[in-house]
């Protein structure tokens, strides 16, 4: 039995009703949410076991914010109790020609204090498999790259495997101070996700003709990143997600897996968006999810995509598939008959 444990923040998520900008709304839906939270609440819905691990305030919006997690069955029984506030994003969604934008109000949070020793990683690690966390945690506080250091070192002395999406943020930290870190942290890591602009701007190692902000990506170009990448840092398998912007509301999108010194190529999404938010976190979901299933490579990044795919067309954070629903969107190639 595998048992995935995700380390990092657990946010209240809010965000004015629909396409409504923050200037118009007069009350905000509420979401919990949280880049490692998102993968392990994917992983649970495909009927892998997880635990949960972060510090967050014992007051009555932490209690809201585990109860969401457990309703999807995530387990929180390394959540540590402790500091004074949980960290809160504000989201105005983008339509159209109009881009999302996000607010971050993540400052002294309880994680972001966290200090080595408040987290028991040899006992957390106990019958766990598999350890991921994102670049998203240690940009929290000053103590988290020596703690996220730490746990990846007592999860290979568990005989784990460690996975780290790279998620660069450039709200949380300066780029160099994100290079050094992420850069430190690569060693430790066995599979390594990043989208289209990651392994340049954290790992240094940049695609050839490709333009992000124009939406034009070279796909080969890709592949030459992952083996260089394998060569320095020794990964076991490195995985791209790569998103084509049309607009706010429409994107190309697709995935890579480079393992043992091959490709692998998912087909193409062309997604009409409902919520983008999450679709990285839903895509390392799927893809640990197939190496956890034993899939061949192909399958493997053929199901992480399509899982985050399914994702983007769903509202809030969480990626909500059932594993068949994903198989079938492989399968029927996601015609969106009703299905009665």
């Amino acid at each position: 039995m595998s048992r995935v444990i995700g380390f990092g923040d657990l946010l209240v998520h809010l965000s004015p009703p629909g396409y409504q900008r923050l200037m118009q709304a007069d009350h905000f839906d509420v979401n919990y949410t949280g880049a490692e939270a998102n993968t392990l609440v994917s992983l649970a819905l495909f009927g892998v076991d997880t635990q949960f691990v972060t510090r967050l305030p014992d007051n009555l919006v932490t209690d809201c914010a585990l109860n969401n997690l457990r309703r999807y069955r995530v387990g929180v029984d390394h959540v540590v109790l402790g500091g004074d506030r949980i960290g809160v994003y504000y989201l105005e969604k983008g339509a159209s020609q109009r881009p999302s934008r996000l607010v971050y109000d993540r400052k002294f949070t309880s994680l972001a204090t966290t200090q080595p020793g408040d987290l028991d990683w040899e006992r957390i690690f106990e019958g766990a498999t598999h350890f991921h966390f994102t670049g998203i945690t240690p940009a929290l506080g000053p103590q988290l790259p020596a703690i996220c250091q730490e746990a990846c070192q007592a999860a290979h002395r568990h005989g784990m495997l460690v996975s780290c999406d790279l998620n660069y943020r450039s709200a949380l930290w300066n780029l160099d101070t994100a290079r050094r870190v992420m850069g430190e942290l690569a060693p430790e890591v066995d599979i390594l996700i990043g989208n289209e602009e990651d392994p340049e701007k954290l790992l240094g190692v940049k695609p050839q003709n490709t333009d992000v902000s124009r939406g034009q990506l070279d796909k080969a170009a890709y592949e030459e990143v992952a083996a260089v990448l394998t060569g320095r840092y020794s990964f076991k398998a490195v995985a791209f997600t790569l998103r084509q912007s049309l607009s706010a509301s429409d994107n190309i999108w697709s995935g890579m897996l480079y393992q043992d010194g091959q490709v692998f190529r998912s087909r193409e999404y062309a997604i009409h968006l409902v919520d983008r938010v999450g679709g990285g976190d839903a895509f390392s979901a799927g893809l640990l999810y197939g190496m956890i299933q034993g899939y061949d490579p192909q399958h493997t990044v053929d199901f992480a995509a399509a899982a985050s795919c399914l994702k983007q067309t769903m509202e809030q954070d969480f990626g909500l598939s059932y594993p068949e629903e994903v198989e079938a969107l492989l399968r029927d190639g996601g015609a969106g008959r009703i299905q009665r």
